[in-house]
């Protein structure tokens, strides 16, 4: 039976956004084809129907998730310093903390971007040297843009290598006050 190609798009969109949660609760590296097909309740021989390879799937999930985090669409706001404090005291919140699969695709993702093959480090590349030229242009300082960058998404993974809650909340809320410290002397 053949498929229109509104349903083979349709199913394509399914297969990224289960493996985009699936990669960021548990790794896209161990997670298998017909595990990632399953979820959406289809074997593992139609995922070729949809994408060349795994490394493929992997580099269009890294796009969708990079283009929508939360720290993306701030960027595509404009320069508004104010805004951007508060999404940054909302991404280092416990909330996001526990919320690996929904949240931001950086520190769950980031060391299998850093092992995985040239297009996916491109895509992530071209993801962040955009967020870094709208956080660059907010703050006026392209150098504390790719620092603040950093402290947040280390802080989260940090945060989340650490098993206690407590202990997690003093990470996020010394990087909190790092951001308040931060946004008071670049006015």
């Amino acid at each position: 039976m053949r498929y229109s190609s509104e349903h083979k798009q349709q199913t394509r969109d399914r297969l990224l956004a289960s493996s985009g949660a699936l990669a960021k609760r548990g790794g896209f590296a161990g997670t298998g084809v017909a595990e990632l097909m399953k979820a959406i309740g289809l074997t593992g021989g139609a995922f070729y129907n949809h994408f060349p390879s795994k490394d493929d799937l992997f580099t269009e999930v890294v796009r969708r998730e990079l283009a929508n985090s939360p720290l993306a669409r701030q960027a595509r706001h404009g320069p508004d310093r104010q805004r951007l404090k508060r999404l940054l005291e909302q991404y280092l919140s416990l909330a996001h903390l526990h919320n690996a699969e929904g949240g931001c695709p950086l520190p769950p993702l980031g060391v299998e971007i850093a092992r995985a093959e040239q297009p996916v480090r491109e895509e992530a590349e071209h993801w962040l040297v955009e967020l870094h030229q709208a956080w660059s242009e907010t703050l006026d300082d392209p150098q504390l843009a790719w620092a603040l960058l950093s402290q947040c998404v280390g802080a989260l993974v940090v945060g989340r290598m650490l098993a206690s809650e407590p202990v997690q909340a003093q990470v996020l809320d010394a990087s909190r006050a790092l951001l308040d410290k931060m946004f008071d002397e670049v006015r």
